[in-house]
């Protein structure tokens, strides 16, 4: 019932994601603006045929054509992605057709997308865009397949325990992020077990994995802190598995288990529930995708950090004690190829100087 991410979107990122240099829009100038001026901070060269009125009557396949062409001629790319809108897929525009009339020398991937795609699960976008990538020989289809379930995963957890259950969730901001900082830091004081566990989506872990730059030493050197992550290097396409790399390169704490990769954070929780279950800590701070993870099933205190105003409320439906929200994950890791300052992370090392 509340605005979520269209698979526009998610076809957007997708082709991102497959390093493609140009992602032309087949729509409106306005469709998807803010995610297409967003993926510019990533290198990305995002274009739009500007469909008008007259366009979704007459068609505009032309239109698209010349952008290809237009495209080409700017940016000499190797890949490209064209992406079909709600204006464009409504009429029954053939991309491919365009796409075989502009005759490239380049690969170009048509996406027929559109914001109420299957059941306009934001996912289905990404989907269309691995599909059809297999069909121009970019990615393998072992790949797709693979990703597809971690998709299709994905849809049923936030169907399930995220903000896609049907209903209205009004936006909250959580916990003070303060107090629940210094409940962390005294934790670990105190010589509890506390367990950090990164379950984080591709781009925004450059944000969460902020939360773990601190130095336990400053608080208590004989308690290590319990440290698992999704940060497989060797899973995922080359833009990812290169996130995993850079980040496993800036944390100063060390990792004690590696639960998978940063595209399989809809399976990666429950890998680091059962590599936790027997160590049985006091508490447990979880942060990226929280409501992955198998809260339910311990007894320690626990707290989760989410980058969505609208999942806090069913995260503490879950079972957490304390949840927190980080704002624009997306938009501060855009760009990047460094850890990026964090609120909570900024409030860990604030309390670990209270405490000196």
């Amino acid at each position: 019932m509340h605005p979520r991410p269209s698979p526009i979107a998610a076809s957007l990122y997708t082709l991102r994601d497959m390093n493609a240099d140009v992602i032309i829009m087949h729509g409106p100038h306005g469709c998807c603006f803010r995610t297409g001026r967003l993926l510019e901070s990533d290198g990305v060269r995002v274009l739009t045929t500007a469909m008008a009125e007259n366009d979704f009557i007459l068609g505009a396949g032309e239109k698209l054509e010349e952008t290809l062409r237009n495209a080409y001629e700017m940016f000499n790319p190797s890949l490209i992605g064209v992406v079909g809108t709600c204006a464009s897929m409504i009429i029954g525009e053939d991309l491919k057709e365009a796409i075989a009339n502009a005759d490239l020398d380049c690969t170009v991937i048509p996406a027929e997308s559109h914001g109420g795609f299957g059941e306009g699960d934001n996912t289905e976008g990404a989907i269309i865009v691995l599909d059809s990538a297999v069909d121009c020989g970019v990615i393998p289809r072992e790949e797709a397949d693979r990703q597809i379930e971690m998709l299709k995963k994905a849809t049923e957890i936030e169907k399930t325990r995220g903000m896609a259950q049907g209903k209205y969730i009004r936006p909250n901001f959580g916990d003070n992020k303060e107090e629940v900082a210094r409940m962390i830091v005294k934790a670990i004081k105190e010589g509890k077990k506390v367990a950090f566990v990164l379950n984080a989506k591709k781009e925004t872990t450059y944000l969460f994995a902020d939360i773990l730059n601190f130095k336990y030493e400053d608080i208590n050197p004989d308690n290590k802190p319990i440290v698992v992550a999704n940060l497989d290097e060797n899973i995922g396409l080359p833009r990812i598995r290169n996130h995993a790399t850079n980040i496993k390169g800036q944390l100063d704490i060390p990792i004690d288990y590696i639960t998978g990769g940063l595209d399989e954070y809809p399976v990666t929780g429950n890998v680091a529930g059962e590599y936790l279950k027997d160590l049985n800590p006091d508490m447990l701070v979880v942060f990226g995708v929280p409501h992955a993870f198998p809260v339910e099933d311990f007894e320690g205190h626990t707290i989760a950090i989410t980058d969505g105003p609208r999942l806090v409320e069913p995260l503490k439906d879950l079972g957490y004690d304390n949840v927190v929200a980080e704002l624009d994950a997306h938009s501060k890791t855009l760009g990047t190829d460094e850890i990026v300052y964090s609120d909570f992370g900024s409030m860990i090392r604030s309390a670990i100087e209270w405490e000196k």
